[in-house]
């Protein structure tokens, strides 16, 4: 089928009047012989938005390389099949259906939910718009063989996605292979056909008010306040996100102050006005925070992202610009690694777990407390699969403090976590700044960094592995590469994964690997030494070496 004809065919199918409209015009143009027409035909139509461990996450629009409600529809039902065909004879498998603030993001989620109930599923979609942790507890807590989120977390505004979690065996994990080839499948299968055949029907559920009660019990109870929580002052923003609502009920709960919200970020938006970019990593995401910190004299900053799955910190530093300093993900996920190594249980086979990329600081704390240690491949569909898990992290400010509640990260638990670190601090007369310091002082000063590399042709990044595989380097920044791991085949027990890992004569350590979600060829950085300051010009060092290795093979 030509590309035209494509297009035409899909159109017939879409119940959308926008993205109706919007094909039209371009459909016009092309028949005008547009070439710039042509080319985005080409762009939408010309390959599919492909169906992985991360579900499907993409930009808004018509075509079958764009998130919309035919491929929606189309992956409601492909996974409807899959659930059919693995669940026990004469079994009902039950969906349980998410979605944030994000455009089209209810739209989506209702269209699931009308799939999952014509395919003779139990269909439960949750009240209103809510964060993605509460949709993955409630895939264990409702006991559902999957989970559906509706929401691409942090990405620009004109994202949306589509991200799937199992139950049963799963425990509510995201979906890992083989499932997600099996599932991407039969995605394939039905969008051989035409949606309009597709049965639906509106005999879904709304979930009870008690689903979102029960996590916020279960989430206030990770860290009741205690009396250093009294007067506590600091700042929250929800980044244009779901966040407030629910946190907001937690604090309540768990007895402590409120925050002082910032007010141009703290409703759902999904066209995120006030930032560039709704990331809290990003430059600048953070400025009305810290401008509101400085205007009410707060102790710290909290903020979630979008769908409130991550969670960043700031403090006061007279040094930074501005005054205030955003935490790194590391740095926040060594603190809660630290936090929990205290209290588990050693002879239980308790295990802290990260990502590969992340600190290597949290291998140093289960050494220090005699707890196992896993990395896994990137992503908390693995964090959340480590024997033993007690606690997990990844640098990109995700954090799993919960795992018996919530098997992924989860940025209103891990806020929840860090009121209680904070809270107990200051009840000793100490603040944020003196827990990294006795951390450092602990088990060494541990310094991280990330190069990111976002190319506007995909093939680049792939051509740029395939020269380093081809040729390793054997010194960075003057110091000689000890040993290259690369993932591709599998090391350390590890799944195979398209990632390379230098290790340095010095203790230094580099990964390469692509973004699993953007455009971006990531670098991270490592190094240990016995002092912050000693650690920091070892870090500046390696990233000047990494920077000119890029530029070498790009």
């Amino acid at each position: 089928m030509g590309l035209i004809d494509a297009a035409r065919s899909w159109l017939a199918q879409d119940p959308d009047p926008a993205t109706r409209a919007e094909l039209e015009a371009l459909l016009a143009r092309a028949d005008a012989q547009d070439g710039a027409a042509l080319e985005e035909l080409e762009d939408r139509f010309g390959t599919r938005l492909a169906f992985g461990t991360a579900g499907l996450r993409g930009a808004l629009g018509a075509g079958t390389n764009r998130m919309n409600r035919v491929l929606v529809t189309q992956a409601a039902a492909g996974l409807a099949a899959y659930l059919r065909e693995h669940a026990a004879t004469d079994a009902v498998p039950r969906v349980v259906i998410g979605y944030d603030g994000r455009r089209n993001s209810d739209v989506f989620a209702r269209d699931s939910a009308e799939i999952f109930a014509g395919a003779g599923l139990e269909a439960i979609l949750l009240p209103r718009l809510l964060p993605t942790p509460v949709l993955a507890f409630a895939v264990r807590h409702l006991d559902a063989a999957a989970g559906v989120m509706v929401t691409a977390s942090h990405n620009p505004p004109d994202d949306n996605g589509y991200k799937v979690y199992l139950g049963g065996a799963d425990a509510g994990s995201q979906i890992v292979s083989p499932a997600d080839a099996e599932i991407a499948a039969h995605i394939d299968a039905v969008a051989a056909g035409d949606i309009r055949d597709l049965p639906r029907s509106t005999e879904y559920e709304i979930a009870a008010e008690s689903v979102v009660d029960a996590y916020i019990r279960a989430t206030a109870a990770v860290a009741p306040a205690g009396p250093g929580a009294a007067g506590m002052r600091w700042v929250y923003t929800a980044m244009h996100g779901v966040g407030w609502e629910t946190l907001s009920r937690i604090l309540d709960v768990a007895g402590y102050p409120a925050p002082t919200p910032v007010a141009a970020q703290i409703e759902p938006d999904g066209r995120f006005p006030t930032v560039s970019f709704p990331n809290p990593e990003e430059p600048g995401a953070m400025d009305l925070a810290s401008e509101t910190a400085r205007q009410t004299g707060a102790e710290f900053v909290l903020a979630n992202d979008p769908d409130a799955d991550r969670l960043a910190v700031a403090i006061p530093d007279p040094a930074a610009p501005g005054g205030w300093r955003r935490l790194t993900g590391n740095q926040i996920g060594l603190l809660l690694g630290w936090r929990a190594a205290q209290t588990a249980d050693a002879a239980s086979g308790a295990t802290l777990a990260c990502s590969l990329v992340s600190s290597p600081g949290l291998a140093a704390v289960a050494e220090h407390y005699g707890l196992g240690f896993a990395a896994t491949l990137t992503g908390f569909k693995w964090i959340s699969r480590a024997p033993g898990i007690v606690y997990g992290f990844e640098e990109a400010l995700g954090y799993l403090v919960n795992p018996e509640t919530v098997r992924d990260k989860d940025g209103i638990s891990a806020a929840v976590a860090m009121l209680g670190m904070i809270s107990a601090a200051r009840a000793k007369g100490r603040t944020v700044a003196d827990l990294l310091a006795e951390f450092d002082n602990t088990f060494g000063s541990f310094a991280s960094d990330q190069i990111s590399l976002r190319v506007s042709d995909l093939s680049l990044i792939g051509r740029m592995m395939a020269a380093l595989r081809a040729a390793p380097p054997t010194e960075i920044a003057g110091v000689t590469v000890a040993r290259t791991d690369d993932l591709l085949n599998g090391v350390d027990g590890l799944p195979p994964g398209d990632v390379l890992r230098l290790w340095l004569h010095d203790g230094s350590r580099i990964i390469i690997r692509p973004s699993g979600t953007e455009p971006k060829l990531k670098v991270y950085l490592d190094v240990r030494a016995d002092t912050p300051a000693a650690a920091q010009e070892r870090l500046e060092s390696l990233a000047t070496g990494a920077r000119d290795l890029l530029a070498a093979v790009s």
